[in-house]
């Protein structure tokens, strides 16, 4: 806790101060399963003058280690569908390959606790090479999505070499990152990053803003380079309770996106990853913020809301069609394949 300190010194006597202090167990607590880990620059963007949106992705929470509601840690049941280590095959066309498992910052509502920041879980070249062996004997695989982690904590050299051999697989047509880097240290998306990734085009990349806050001018910036070398930029976003579960939030985040030249892709249900329930918010207002969007910000600049069926069902938007049964307090949900899902309903 002190480092946080000790890189903004200002925080010492402001508003928040006596906030922060009052963490101590729970900085105690989380460190046991996960570390706690900011920039400089993300840590610059947070308020001297409340919990706002930046530290309540950052800070952690008592309630993480003791979670009344969400108790398992890959409710995603990626490890079951992980053929070789390192690479998840969940949908017939698409792979997600694990580059690494650190990231610039640990945002406290991680969807992979269990391994991220964790130095023995990560990928090694063998686990590179497996997985790259695995890709190129699967033609019904379609799509690569790097992720981790931050597959961008990775050197431009790995990201290269990884990024040029899948490219050299006939049957691949999408080689995808996913990247925070743009928000939590955008000083990371280099001039030689850009002309790496103009170099091995197309290549689609998708960003992680949660809110307007993060949009900087230094982020900004870093969003014009990808934008000029070419590459189709998305967002990602994560409803979460407190930083981002209303609809004036959500609206001047899209419009900011979009004007940046960023589609608005995703807006995430919260997964059901143990530690995290504090940052749920209810289907029904996730429902009712998209309704306030729609026909009120231009179309471009509306993200899909969508849930991640825990059991391994995979992503799916949060509408009718994709309820069987959609009363609110104990939603049933059909999946791609037609299989049914039961996520945890609007308990209190």
């Amino acid at each position: 806790m002190e480092d946080l300190f000790a890189l903004r010194p200002e925080l010492q006597n402001s508003p928040v101060d006596r906030l922060i202090r009052g963490r101590a167990s729970a900085f105690e607590s989380a460190a046991l399963n996960f570390r706690f880990a900011v920039t400089p620059y993300y840590l610059s963007l947070a308020s001297l003058e409340t919990i706002g949106p930046i530290w309540k992705q950052i800070l952690p929470d008592e309630k993480e280690a003791a979670d009344p509601l969400f108790q398992q840690p890959d409710p995603l049941a990626e490890e079951s569908h992980m053929p070789v280590p390192g690479l998840t095959h969940r949908y017939p066309d698409r792979v997600l390959w694990y580059l690494s498992h650190n990231c610039a910052v640990y945002c406290r509502f991680c969807m992979r606790k269990r391994k991220v920041s964790r130095e023995d879980s990560a990928p090694n070249v063998e686990a590179r090479k497996a997985a790259l062996d695995y890709i190129r004997s699967h033609t019904e695989i379609q799509e690569a999505i790097l992720s981790g982690g931050d597959p961008l904590s990775q050197s431009d050299a790995v990201l290269a070499s990884c990024i040029q051999e899948l490219k050299e697989i006939p049957h691949l047509v999408s080689v995808r990152i996913h990247t925070r880097m743009p928000v939590t240290c955008p000083q990371r998306i280099t001039d030689s990053f850009c002309q790496m990734i103009q170099e091995l085009s197309p290549v689609t990349l998708v960003t992680h803003f949660n809110h307007p806050v993060e949009l900087s001018d230094t982020a900004l910036e870093a969003l014009g380079r990808l934008r000029k070398t070419g590459n189709l930029i998305l967002n990602q976003s994560v409803l979460l309770a407190g930083v981002n579960d209303n609809a004036e939030t959500q609206r001047s985040l899209n419009l900011a996106l979009l004007k940046a030249g960023v589609k608005p892709y995703y807006l995430h249900q919260c997964d059901e990853v143990k530690g995290v329930s504090h940052f749920r918010v209810n289907l029904e207002t996730g429902v009712n913020i998209q309704k306030e969007l729609r026909g009120r910000i231009p179309g471009p600049a509306m993200p899909l809301y969508v849930i991640d069926l825990p059991g391994g069902g995979g992503k799916v938007p949060v509408d009718s069609s994709y309820f069987v049964d959609g009363d609110y307090p104990d939603p049933v949900f059909e999946n791609f394949q037609g299989d049914l899902f039961f996520p945890l309903g609007d308990q209190p």
